[in-house]
């Protein structure tokens, strides 16, 4: 498993509301997609910065679902380019699977 987090960092021109809106839009693109176990959107009004976060079942997945296409088009989305990193998980605690049982 592999999780990616892709971070836009504001200078200026951080807008909560806009945020908030790119997450609300984009949310129900990810249902159901193939090998993407989970994805969360977040944001630091303090820091000022959206951090998107992606548990991937494989590496292979994401690295083909963040293309340099996708970096530009939400890129426009966001206002700011995003900082894509890639990490493998290590070990992974689902309690919500617990809760359902």
């Amino acid at each position: 498993m592999i999780a990616v987090f892709v971070t836009f960092e504001y200078d200026d021109g951080f807008d909560r509301e806009r945020i908030l809106g790119i997450a609300e839009h984009a949310k129900d693109t990810f249902a159901g997609m193939p090998e993407l176990r989970s994805k969360a959107f977040t944001l630091d009004e303090g820091n000022k910065c959206a951090r998107n976060v992606y548990l991937w079942e494989s590496e292979e997945a994401a690295r083909a679902f963040f293309t340099p296409e996708l970096a530009e088009r939400i890129t426009g989305f966001y206002g700011v380019a995003p900082r894509i990193e890639f990490a493998e998980v290590a070990a992974l605690v689902d309690n919500a699977a617990a809760q359902v049982a």
